[in-house]
């Protein structure tokens, strides 16, 4: 499920017209990242770690809609920033990865 979810967020910054090409290597370069952590907490943590897979899509698909809401994005990126809350320590990459995709889907609304 977790491998499904992250496919579909691949699949959508690649086929994304109007991402520039710098943004784009970025996003899926954060996703490929994000993956390895996912999988890395999937191992204790399932339930968690098919959450944060699931924020980081609904935050992706937020923020490159072509008709934003601005709104329902902050509200998705702060979903996803909340699904990694208790994990700091024990997952400090993870919660590192999950930072700047939301930094970076924050910044695509400027």
């Amino acid at each position: 499920m977790i491998d499904d979810t992250i496919s579909k967020i691949e699949a959508r910054v690649q086929s994304h017209e109007h991402l520039d090409e710098t943004r784009r290597r970025e996003l899926l370069e954060l996703v490929g990242r994000l993956k390895s952590e996912v999988d890395e907490l999937a191992r204790t943590h399932q339930e968690e770690a098919q959450s944060i897979a699931r924020f980081a899509e609904l935050s992706t698909e937020e923020a490159i809609r072509t008709r934003q809401n601005p709104e329902l994005r902050d509200i998705s990126i702060q979903g996803l920033n909340s699904s990694v809350t208790g994990f700091e320590n024990s997952h400090p990459k993870l919660v590192q990865v999950v930072n700047t995709i939301s930094h970076t889907l924050s910044n695509l609304g400027i």
